[in-house]
């Protein structure tokens, strides 16, 4: 049996410490080995991984200007790996991903990867699978939900892998000359996905390799979501269509793109997001971006330059097994710390806190470096299940193991 393909994992960050924080304690408990890690950031995201007990194990390099597209080079550059994966620092990885991500590239025909990303509520799907067109409009591609698939593009429509959630075999990436800085913010992996599609690369899509997404605001959107400009969008839309769409083609979709941002605006107007006066101003934003991107010129990414520099493991021990902790509210302080010293042990630890309501159930990953489900006893975690269910607390915690086992391999108490 070969020996598993050393992986470099890339994080472009910017302005956002506090999530690169939370982003590099949850890869701790990555299950697969080896890997290392690199982070592209700007001086606040530097001073953070220096802040970590992590911060000898990982590579880093100074990227002070806001584009995650350059950032994802400078990473790119010091990968010693043979599989370059990608999160956002604003993503916190479930401890199989990386396994999950890289299993597909044993298929030597695989050139990328992409898994599933879960929203802010820790339970919801923010997207699955999808595919694009040389209009850079995105559709549903139909896969199985329990293994991963294998795609391939063609000349108008490209595999698509989530900028959070992705991964490419290093010397294909750098062959195709990384990512093109010229997408300062959106699309920029879109155009690896259609670049690599019209060189006929096959795309595995692999459902099990999840991460949760937290849109965490920062230099283009705020705290609520809602975005400070649109000039990139709209700047990275035209460089998009002029790259890759017959210009014939381009009038509707700048048409299809200003219809669907102004829905969007009005959307949040209506729920009392933004007020009228942000919505003529980032109108205004969004056609600064698109004349920008109709005078800017589109030439081929120049050659990401590889630095040579040695495999850094991040992780130099064994995983350890995962630990499952539940309880009700009385229980909360004590099953806290139970499950912060379980966590500094190196194990990966979820911890069930179940009260006696119907309330929905949220994921999510504290600081402290465990998963925590909450939510009722009676309540949903997949919001397409019944509205209350009743349970006894061992069978809600079965229930809920056996939910998350495809990803995070539980076992309840006692089983």
């Amino acid at each position: 049996m070969s020996a598993a393909p050393p992986v470099s994992v890339v994080i472009a960050s910017h302005r956002r410490p506090a999530a690169l924080k939370l982003c590099l304690t949850a890869l701790r408990f990555q299950d697969y080995r080896p890997f290392e890690v690199i982070v592209a950031a700007d001086r606040a995201g530097l001073d953070a991984v220096a802040e970590l007990d992590l911060a000898a194990r990982v590579k880093t390099v100074h990227v002070e200007e806001t584009g995650v597209a350059a950032a994802r080079n400078a990473g790119l550059a010091l990968a010693a790996g043979d599989i370059v994966a990608f999160i956002d620092d604003d993503a916190v990885a479930e401890p199989t991903w990386l396994r999950e991500l890289t299993a597909p590239f044993a298929e030597a025909s695989v050139a990328a990867a992409g898994g599933f990303v879960r929203g802010r509520n820790g339970i919801s799907f923010q997207w699955r699978a999808r595919w694009t067109d040389d209009c850079a409009r995105h559709f549903p591609l139909d896969v199985p939900d329990d293994r991963p698939s294998l795609h391939r593009g063609g000349r108008d429509r490209a595999i698509r892998t989530e900028g959070t959630n992705m991964a490419y075999r290093r010397d294909t990436l750098l062959g195709l000359g990384g990512f093109d800085p010229g997408y300062r913010f959106f699309l920029d992996e879109t155009d690896v996905n259609m670049r690599l599609a019209r060189a006929g690369a096959v795309t595995a899509i692999a459902p099990c390799a999840q991460v949760h997404h937290g849109f965490a605001p920062g230099p283009f959107r705020r705290p609520c979501r809602t975005p400070r400009t649109l000039y990139d969008i709209g700047r990275s839309s035209v460089r998009f269509l002029r790259k890759f769409a017959p210009a014939q083609a381009h009038p509707a979709a700048l048409a299809e793109l200003r219809a669907g941002q102004h829905a969007a605006l009005v959307a949040r107007l209506v729920d009392g997001r933004i007020e009228p006066r942000d919505l003529t101003r980032l109108l205004r934003t969004l056609e600064d971006g698109i004349a920008a991107g109709l005078a800017d010129t589109i030439t081929d990414p120049a050659p990401v330059h590889p630095t040579h520099s040695a495999f850094l493991p991040f992780a130099d021990t064994p995983p350890r097994p995962q630990k499952v902790l539940a309880g009700r509210g009385w229980w909360r302080p004590w099953l806290r710390r139970r499950a912060r010293r379980l966590a500094a042990q190196g194990h990966p630890v979820t911890l069930f806190l179940f009260t006696h309501t119907a309330r929905y159930h949220r994921m999510g990953f504290s600081p402290a470096g465990y998963w925590v489900q909450s939510g009722g006893l009676f309540g949903r975690s997949e919001r397409t299940g019944p509205l209350i269910r009743w349970y006894t607390l061992p069978a809600r915690l079965r229930h809920e193991c056996a939910r998350l086992r495809p990803v995070r391999p539980l076992r309840a108490p006692g089983r």
